[in-house]
């Protein structure tokens, strides 16, 4: 069978891949604890579900606008007021099958052959595939550990040719939890408007900040930056909702036009009752997003405590999000049973096989040296996990 070229450039999503094989050795029977999967362990919250169920009794079960109902563009942009100081109206957002929809229909109207988009590591697997996948090229920006993993103005300007159309900026970040503050995109800032390149920037994971730490985003700084700004954002991770698929973006009313024509020839409209549902999500009470942002804190704080703890192991401590990025490069080169661990691959192979524990490796991210754990789990997964690895760990020789 030919396949299109297109295919060739990309691969299945890691995550989604370690998942669906941590699943099916649960289903043979294997005790797995599971790091993988990048959603929230909390049931999507009563009120949502009940606004989904009145949607249903009401027969709202048909096609929508394309790019989503007014009530749920209403209750986006009234989010992006009350929340982040930014004004859309009704044209400039658009309502699409959750944030990964968004961001690929927004690299399908922006970017084409020729085109450079920067993505700084470590970024999410997904990001670069996407850009692939709209014919441009990504240029991986690789940033410091030293710097917290945060893009530095120089290595951003230094990156940028007559051919960068855009920068993907994520924060806080899947799989590190970088999390910008308001002086550090500032910087940021200079060099994009100075260069008048666009932003996307992926703003999913906003609500999980740990420690007091505020929010920005990179279009509520200027007005100009507003303009070279697509905001991506959803439902997903803050409300327990990753099956019900709704992701938005708010952009310039050109740029959502084209991602609605574009969005009309792929997905039609997202789905009726999810809509429904987001509406209530994002208009509702909100104490459950403090209560899963709590508990996610907690639990950052002790499976940072117990990665650092093994020998060998460092652990940056996320500023947000519900992933960490811990460093195990000090066993590359050592075996067990006869096999040696060189790579992120074989490391995450290896504690799957020995220690029954499912994560991804950081060479997916962009840093080999790494593997990547989701503590969207329980505290008593967390424990016996992190103990796992420990173990397994000190048996290479």
């Amino acid at each position: 069978m030919k396949f299109a070229a297109r295919v060739s450039l990309i691969k299945p999503s890691p995550t989604l891949t370690i998942q669906a094989k941590a699943n099916a050795l649960k289903a043979a029977g294997r005790d797995i604890i599971g790091f993988g999967a990048g959603e929230p362990d909390f049931d999507t919250p009563q009120n949502i579900k009940d606004a989904a169920v009145r949607a249903l009794a009401a027969g709202f079960t048909k096609y929508t606008p394309v790019g989503g109902i007014d009530e749920l563009k209403d209750a986006v942009s009234a989010k992006l007021k009350r929340d982040n100081g930014l004004t859309y109206k009704r044209a400039e957002i658009v309502i699409s099958c959750g944030a990964k929809h968004s961001l690929f229909n927004i690299a399908q109207v922006l970017f084409e052959q020729g085109d450079e988009v920067l993505i700084p590591s470590p970024y999410w697997v997904s990001y670069t595939d996407i850009v692939y996948l709209s014919g441009a090229q990504p240029v991986v920006i690789t940033t410091d550990v030293r710097d917290n993993f945060k893009l530095q103005p120089a290595q951003l300007e230094a990156a940028i040719t007559p051919r960068t159309r855009a920068i993907i900026i994520s924060s806080p970040s899947n799989p590190a939890g970088v999390t910008y503050t308001l002086q550090e995109l500032q910087a940021l800032a200079e060099v994009i408007v100075r260069n008048k390149i666009m932003v996307v920037s992926d703003d999913i994971y906003e609500k999980i900040i740990y420690d007091g730490l505020p929010f920005y985003t990179l279009a509520q700084l200027s007005d100009e930056l507003k303009q070279l700004s697509v905001v991506v954002n959803g439902v997903s991770k803050t409300y327990s909702m990753t099956g019900w698929r709704i992701g938005y973006a708010a952009g310039a009313e050109e740029v959502v036009a084209a991602i609605t024509k574009y969005q009309s020839q792929n997905t039609s409209n997202p789905t009726s009752i999810a809509q429904k549902a987001a509406v209530e999500a994002l208009n509702g009470p909100q104490e459950s997003v403090e209560m899963m942002r709590t508990e996610f804190q907690r639990r950052r704080d002790v499976i940072v405590r117990k990665l650092n703890a093994i020998p060998g192991v460092s652990c940056l401590n996320p500023q947000g999000a519900f992933y960490v990025f811990p460093n195990v490069a000090a066993y590359y080169g050592r075996s067990f049973a006869g096999k040696t661990i060189t790579n992120s691959a074989e490391m995450a192979t290896y504690l799957l096989d020995e220690s029954n524990v499912a994560l991804v490796p950081g060479g997916d991210f962009g840093h080999d040296e790494h593997i990547r754990l989701s503590y969207a789990t329980s505290m008593e997964q967390i424990e016996r996990g992190t103990d796992r690895i420990g173990e397994a760990l000190l048996k290479l020789r």
